[in-house]
């Protein structure tokens, strides 16, 4: 049950209008989630982990933990600063039941890699739960070299280090990494789906979307577990298609995407975000977004069926 792997996707952060977290949304948005068949839910940067102060962050934790309880595992985005401020977060969510930790490198000092190696092995010496190294480096962070990643797993073993490669070119660098750990290294994607298919062939454990297409998503994990390539490819092709729409604007492009559609599906009462914030959805692109999701609602229909009705909503 508190394996880190299959379908943990990361929960978005709601907020009122005076800014601070709606948790009547965010649980809303929990239960909705757990009526997919995921193995739990995690934090990172899509939850605007990095526009929260310390006790928002605490406060998040300690909700998902408690409404997840019982039914799937939380991994905690630990992403700091500091290493001080990622020690912080680690054994906090120890502390609560988190069943694993995630961390990005610091994003606002360019340290060198004995340093970087410092600050993960620091992390995983002290805090006592499995840690995710991500390398978010294609939109934020530093890159991680592939070098560090296999003295860490030789140090530490696959149960309590695990990956998530995100720098570009995505696939290759994933394969890098199974062949140079000799497929010992457990390793997620994150892509939101855009690669998925390709991941999954070099051997990942699991993948870790955003909210917004779950629905596809997993059934499109479930194609791939199938070895259903037609199912796959029909719905890969309109997935990848809205995550190209996101990923033009970086960051934001995905958080105001995901936020407009937390709305729509009236998980969320208002799509704000934190400021500053560098893109918006314009009006061009908000149809070009409906129409990709009527385009991935019909595939759903035509391949996987929708009793519940969440292809309505083209997710």
């Amino acid at each position: 049950m508190n394996e880190i792997a299959g379908i943990i996707p990361v929960v978005h952060t709601p907020f009122d209008k005076d800014q601070s977290i709606d948790f009547e949304s965010f649980r809303r948005q929990i239960e909705w989630a757990f009526q997919q068949p995921i193995h739990g839910l995690c934090t990172g940067m899509v939850s605007e982990l990095l526009r929260l102060s310390p006790t928002e962050r605490f406060h998040l934790t300690e909700a998902l933990v408690s409404w997840t309880r019982g039914r799937g595992i939380v991994v905690v985005g630990i992403g700091a600063e500091s290493t001080k401020q990622a020690l912080e977060f680690g054994h906090h969510a120890a502390a609560v039941g988190a069943a694993g930790v995630m961390a990005i490198p610091p994003v606002t000092t360019a340290i060198s890699s004995a340093q970087l190696e410092g600050y993960f092995c620091t992390l995983l010496d002290e805090i006592p739960l499995p840690l995710i190294v991500q390398d978010a480096s294609s939109y934020v962070g530093q890159e991680i070299p592939l070098e560090m990643c296999v003295r860490l797993l030789d140090q530490y073993g696959p149960q309590k280090v695990l990956f998530k490669p995100e720098a570009s070119p995505i696939g290759p660098r994933l394969s890098q990494l199974r062949d140079a750990t000799e497929g010992r290294a457990r390793i997620l994607e994150g892509s939101g789906g855009m690669f998925l298919i390709d991941s999954f062939r070099r051997g990942i454990v699991g993948t870790i979307p955003g909210m917004e297409f779950l629905p596809a998503v997993v059934d499109l994990w479930q194609a791939l577990q199938q070895s259903d390539e037609q199912r796959a490819y029909a719905i890969g092709m309109p997935l990848n298609a809205l995550v190209a729409l996101q990923l033009q604007a970086g960051l934001d492009g995905f958080l105001a995407v995901e936020k407009y559609l937390m709305v729509q599906r009236g998980l969320f009462t208002y799509d704000l975000r934190r400021t500053p914030w560098s893109w918006e959805l314009d009006e061009e692109t908000r149809l070009e977004l409906e129409r990709l999701l009527a385009l991935l609602q019909q595939v759903r229909e035509q391949h996987s069926g929708d009793p519940d009705g969440d292809a309505a909503m083209g997710i």
